[in-house]
């Protein structure tokens, strides 16, 4: 699903208008309706139900009058208030505000919060068309107060296009946002309805296609994807019923440390359960029994080590030989931070010439020497978490996690990588700018070695075929599946990264046969 920002939508609703010629008084009724829709399907009915409305001076404010309208033809008790004065109205929201007038509705000009907090509190529903997707400094003043006693209220809130105060772009809140239980978006999807915190603050996203047409939206070439199950299906690697082990593609794990064999143990197992038919781990000779005893079906490549029982410069040498038999290879996961391996690592890796997965000791390697990157002769999927994106950067980690997108999208350009920031909704991005923000996960899987369980899913969709970015799409997503069947299972609180790791066939598998619920609820063309 296409992901825009604040100005591409408003550069769609303008050509809908101006070049289609669908009257803007059309799509401002059509998102009215769809809010009051929405309304109506969480009250189970509105007749006889007290619904305050509180409205803005632009179009949110217009559409917010709509719903009033349509709400008090059904039987609602609305309470309908303007943030502002009624003289400073234009256009289609001044239009619909005479509309809602001549009906007999009345508004309440408000130039204080406090002066509604019973109203609000006493509602059964509030809807918020305060202000719209063109926020951007902190929200203060009466707005500001406005916010605070919506959130104040304990009343459920459905948000009109964007929870007002929320950045449209970024997911950031604009000092003060309203948290609502839905809200309904129109036309395309806003980022920052599908981007943490801006996520939480919107609670379910329902979308309406208010009647703007494809030809409208096709001109602004979104490059930013909200990833759902329609998405990830379409990348699903084809298995033929004729397959081996060596059709089924190979993956080469260089990682593990002494007190650190549990990473690569996961990355390599986590490669065969994401569908690999062969998988190598080339680890440190020393702890050669205790990885072969916790990945039974791997095969083990001791190779040099330093007293430490870290990687020598030339066990990479070593492993690095068995890389030409193999689709992809992984390297970083329990790599460790002893100088010597981190010398032999960047030594390494320009000559690896299979497409490669880098992750955790890997990227603080690269975080301090990343002219290396601008060696590499394969292409590369790195997987930070925000911590060493900071560090590849030169970001604090507050900088990027405020811009996400931003942050992946900067890796993968300075870099020529295709990067995946880890967290609540992941984001891949590309080189060429096009960016993937996934929609599957929960938050139990903030928990050690589930970035080990990613780095092998996507090292094992490479192996089978996929491009770099597409098993980085795809194995975002099915790691989040396996680790949202892991939580509904067994509750989200304590599941372990093996729990996902053992799930990735099943959610292949649900992805396979449509049964995963969409994040993102649309309604039917009109």
């Amino acid at each position: 699903m296409e992901a825009a920002t604040a100005a591409q939508s408003r550069s769609i609703d303008r050509r809908t208008i101006e070049k289609i010629g669908i009257p803007s008084m059309v799509l401002m009724e059509n998102a009215g309706l769809a809010v009051v829709a929405a309304v109506v399907r969480r009250l189970g009915g509105v007749r006889g139900r007290a619904v305050a409305i509180l409205c803005g001076k632009g179009s949110n404010g217009g559409d917010g009058f709509v719903v009033a309208r349509h709400l008090a033809q059904r039987g609602a008790l609305v309470r309908l208030f303007l943030a502002a004065r009624a003289g400073e109205l234009s256009g289609d929201a001044r239009a619909q505000a005479e509309i809602a007038a001549a009906i007999g509705l009345a508004v309440r000009e408000v130039a204080a919060a406090e002066t509604i907090g019973a109203e609000l509190a006493t509602a059964d529903l509030v809807v918020d068309a305060l202000l719209g997707t063109g926020t951007r400094g902190d929200v203060t003043g009466l707005f500001g107060d406005l916010i605070d006693l919506l959130n104040d209220s304990g009343r459920p809130v459905v948000a009109v296009d964007v929870p007002s105060g929320l950045h449209a772009d970024t997911g950031q809140a604009c000092g003060r946002c309203v948290r609502a239980v839905e809200t309904v978006a129109f036309g395309v999807l806003k980022r920052g309805l599908v981007i943490y915190p801006g996520a939480e603050y919107a609670g379910r996203v329902t979308l309406a296609p208010i009647s703007i047409p494809a030809l409208a939206v096709t001109p602004e070439a979104i490059d930013v994807t909200f990833v759902e199950a329609p998405e990830a299906r379409a990348l699903l690697p084809r298995r033929e019923a004729w397959a081996h082990k060596g059709s089924a593609g190979s993956v080469l794990v260089i990682g593990g440390s002494m007190g650190m064999t549990g990473a690569a143990a996961m990355a390599s197992l986590s490669a065969l359960r994401a569908g690999a038919g062969l998988v190598r781990l080339a680890a440190p000779r020393s702890l050669g029994d205790i990885l072969e005893a916790r990945t039974a079906e791997v095969i083990t490549l001791p190779v040099a080590e330093t007293a430490s029982r870290a990687f020598a410069p030339e066990g990479f040498r070593e492993a690095l030989a068995a890389a030409g038999e193999s689709e992809c290879v992984a390297l970083g996961p329990g790599l460790g931070r002893d100088p010597e391996a981190r010398r032999g690592f960047l030594e390494a890796l320009p000559s690896v010439r299979a497409p490669m997965v880098i992750d955790a000791d890997g990227l603080n390697a690269l975080a301090q020497s990343p002219e290396t990157f601008a060696r590499l002769t394969a292409p590369a999927v790195i997987t930070p978490h925000p911590g060493e994106m900071s560090r590849l950067l030169g970001k604090s980690t507050a900088q990027v996690q405020a811009d996400r997108l931003g942050a992946a999208r900067e890796a993968a350009a300075r870099f020529g990588v295709t990067a995946v920031l880890k967290g609540a909704r992941t984001v891949i991005a590309g080189p060429d700018g096009a960016a993937f923000i996934n929609s599957t996960g929960n938050p139990g899987m903030a928990t050690a070695g589930m970035g080990d369980v990613l780095t092998g899913a996507v090292a094992g969709l490479v192996a089978q075929g996929l491009g770099p970015r597409e098993a980085a799409i795809l194995g975002v997503f099915i790691h989040g599946l396996a680790g949202d069947l892991a939580a509904s299972e067994r509750g989200a609180t304590g599941i372990l990264a093996g729990d996902a790791q053992e799930r990735l066939p099943a959610a292949l598998q649900a992805l396979r046969e449509g049964r995963v619920p969409p994040v993102v609820h649309r309604e039917p063309e009109l």
